[in-house]
């Protein structure tokens, strides 16, 4: 069951591939976003979900070993080589970044994808990124309390923007059906999520024979005149 298909493989560079290019987007967006929030020293840890969604977002999805932090990698290195301030450490800040998720979803045994458990991931991702940035760039230097509103916004904006959001994600996609080869997509459906039919089941479920086998759709017997015209 913790096993990697192909699918999987697919899919989680797919997630990867593109939330690298959302992450790559977000860098632009850092600067002018940090400075509506310089009211407050260390209020722009605010913005670190924005880096961190990937790894949750795989790992609910995928639900195996890895997924996490290899999500999260890939998106690092497709915001990486489009092009960011940050050069070569956006890689190993992805590495630690998909860690503080994976931790989390291993402490689990990957068995529970519940609310709680995303919230955690994402805070455990937001813990990653709040300890790295207060001790390897330069608000290494600012002084405590600076960096206590930064890690704690960190773990804030990392519970809200990568567990939440992605967790309301993974429901979204599931009710489309697109997540119907993976095991978010079929709980979906047991706990009652309406689900929409793909173009081809709606197909073969108009061309099923009714009771007489015939084949042909007819009125039901029960039918009123006004019922059917209605």
């Amino acid at each position: 069951m913790l096993k990697w298909r192909v699918v999987d493989i697919v899919v989680a560079s797919v997630i990867g591939v593109a939330s690298g290019v959302i992450f790559w987007a977000w860098g632009l967006a850092w600067s002018p976003l940090s400075a509506l929030l310089a009211f407050t020293p260390g209020l722009e840890g605010l913005l670190a979900g924005g880096w961190l969604f990937a790894g949750v977002l795989g790992g609910l999805i995928i639900r195996k070993p890895g997924a996490a932090v290899y999500t999260e990698v890939v998106a690092a290195v497709v915001s990486m080589l489009i092009g960011t301030q940050w050069g070569f450490s956006t890689l190993i800040w992805g590495i630690i970044e998909g860690l503080g998720a994976e931790i989390v979803l291993a402490l689990f045994l990957y068995a529970n994808w519940r609310l709680g458990v995303a919230l955690l991931a994402g805070a455990g991702a937001g813990v990653a990124v709040g300890l790295l940035d207060t001790t390897f760039t330069s608000y290494a230097a600012l002084d405590v309390g600076y960096k206590a509103v930064y890690i704690v916004s960190a773990v804030v904006s990392g519970t809200v923007l990568a567990g939440l959001l992605s967790w309301l994600a993974v429901r979204g996609l599931a009710r489309t059906g697109a997540l119907s080869r993976f095991a978010a997509g079929r709980e979906a459906s047991r706990v009652g999520l309406p689900v929409q039919n793909l173009p081809d089941q709606n197909l073969r479920d108009q061309n099923l024979p009714d009771q007489d086998g015939s084949g042909q759709s007819t009125l039901r017997q029960t039918e009123t005149p006004s019922q059917t015209t209605r």
